[in-house]
């Protein structure tokens, strides 16, 4: 494990460490993100969770789609009031012993809580979640007198046996 850097307390160890980087910088500073800058004030163990979301529109209603790996189901809240959709959890961090060294922390738990405004007509007696190998699927159907209904074109066709003269 020649390329990997050991992290302690926000610090990199490394035999490269006292050579400057051009391109250590602009990882550095591409990644810098201001909004965590309150992040020691929290905790060490502060850290965004926030899963992304997919919504699409069919004919019979709408369909949402979420990462949520390691969120169990009873740690999953869904309410719909009105025409407005929340989708709040958390995921746990796992147990860390002082002693143990980690060469990499990229997960991210806590809260999270998301808010979606949905359009007139939706029916909410009948919405469905499922969680599945950590997917969470949502469907709110529309009502039917706001399904879009085929019409039929009547055709004028009055004298189409009449032959021409």
């Amino acid at each position: 494990m020649a390329n990997m850097i050991r992290r302690t307390q926000g610090q990199e160890t490394s035999p490269s460490a006292t050579v400057w980087d051009p391109f250590r910088a602009m990882r550095d500073i591409l990644r810098w993100d201001p909004f965590r800058e309150g992040e020691s004030a929290l905790g060490a163990d502060y850290q965004t969770f926030l899963p992304r979301f997919d919504v699409k529109e069919t004919k019979d209603g709408y369909v949402f789609h979420a990462d949520v790996p390691g969120v169990k189901d009873e740690d999953l809240e869904i309410a719909l009031t009105g025409n407005r959709l929340s989708i709040s959890g958390r995921r746990e961090q796992e147990n860390r012993e002082q002693n143990e060294a980690y060469y990499a922390t990229e997960r991210s738990y806590g809260s999270f809580t998301r808010t979606f405004t949905l359009p007139d007509g939706i029916d909410a007696e009948h919405v469905n979640a499922e969680l599945k190998n950590g997917v969470l699927t949502l469907t709110v159907p529309k009502r039917p007198e706001v399904q879009p209904k085929k019409i039929s074109i009547a055709t004028g066709d009055a004298g189409a046996g009449k032959a021409k003269a």
